[in-house]
C-alpha cells in the first residue's frame, strides 16, 4: 500500500463528536510512552502527522486522519496516563471505550506493547477488555531497536503465555521500530487486507492500494470476523 495523502480531519472528545462512519477506520492505542506517535508518523510517511512529545500521555482526544481519501487512521489516547486527574482520566477512558465498542466503521485496533518490558498489568487488562468486548485487534510490539533481540523475543513469549488461556488461536502479532523503519510494510498490509474485506462486504470491490480515488465508497459495515476468544471478565477496566 502506498500512502499518497494523509489529512487531519478532527479531534473528538467523545463518540458524538467523531466524523461520520462512511470510511473504514484503523485505531492505534497503547500505554503512555509506547512510541505511538513515532509509529503513526512512520506509517504515514510524514514526520508531523502525530505530534511526538517528551511528556507521556500527550494525546487526550480521539484524533482522525483521512488516508488516501479511502480510510481513516485513528490516534487514540494512551491508557494509564498518571498525570491526568482521576475525573479527567475516567472521562477520556469512557470516550475511548465507547469508540471501541460502538464505532461501526472500526475495522481493527492495533494494540501497541513496549517490547522492552515484561508483560505489564495494564496491557494484559486492556487485551482482556478487547476480547471480552469482541473488538478485533492485532498486537504490535514497539521499539524493538531499543533492546536486544533476545529480550524482545523473551518478552513477546511471556506476553503470549499470559494471554493464551483466552484464545484457541492467538491474535496476529507484529514488531516495529520507527527508528529503523521496521514493520511499516507488514502493518500497512494488515490494513490493506482488512480494507479489501470491508469493501467486499459493502459493495463493489475497491483496490485498497489505489491512491487516486476521488469519491470514497458508501458506508462500510463492520467487519464480521470478530475475535472469538474465551471471553474473560468483561467488567474489568484497563
Amino acid at each position: 500500500m502506498n500512502i499518497s495523502s494523509a489529512i487531519f480531519d478532527r479531534s473528538a472528545p467523545d463518540l458524538d463528536s467523531c466524523p461520520d462512519e462512511s470510511l473504514p477506520e484503523f485505531a492505534f492505542i497503547g500505554r503512555s510512552n509506547v512510541g505511538k506517535s513515532s509509529l503513526l508518523n512512520m506509517l504515514s510517511g510524514r514526520k508531523d502527522l502525530a505530534r511526538v512529545s517528551t511528556t507521556p500521555g500527550h494525546t487526550k482526544l480521539i484524533n482522525f486522519f483521512t488516508m488516501n481519501k479511502t480510510w481513516r487512521l485513528v490516534d487514540l489516547p494512551g491508557y494509564g496516563f498518571a498525570q491526568v486527574a482521576r475525573k479527567d482520566r475516567s472521562k477520556f477512558n469512557r470516550a475511548v471505550a465507547e469508540y471501541l465498542k460502538l464505532r461501526t466503521s472500526l475495522c481493527c485496533v492495533f494494540a501497541l506493547i513496549d517490547s522492552g518490558l515484561p508483560p505489564q498489568k495494564l496491557d494484559i487488562e486492556f487485551v482482556e477488555w478487547l476480547i471480552s468486548n469482541s473488538v478485533p485487534f492485532v498486537l504490535v510490539f514497539t521499539k524493538i531497536d531499543a533492546v536486544a533481540p533476545a529480550t524482545v523475543q523473551k518478552n513477546i513469549e511471556a506476553f503470549k503465555e499470559c494471554i493464551s488461556p483466552w484464545f484457541e488461536k492467538l491474535p496476529e502479532i507484529h514488531t516495529c521500530s520507527a527508528t529503523m523503519k521496521h514493520g511499516r510494510t507488514e502493518l500497512l498490509t494488515v490494513i490493506e487486507k482488512a480494507l479489501i474485506e470491508a469493501y467486499a462486504e459493502s459493495g463493489p470491490l475497491l483496490d485498497a492500494s489505489e491512491t487516486s480515488a476521488e469519491d470514497p465508497p458508501a458506508a462500510v459495515r463492520k467487519v464480521s470476523n470478530r475475535p472469538q476468544g474465551k471471553r474473560p471478565n468483561p467488567a474489568r477496566p484497563w
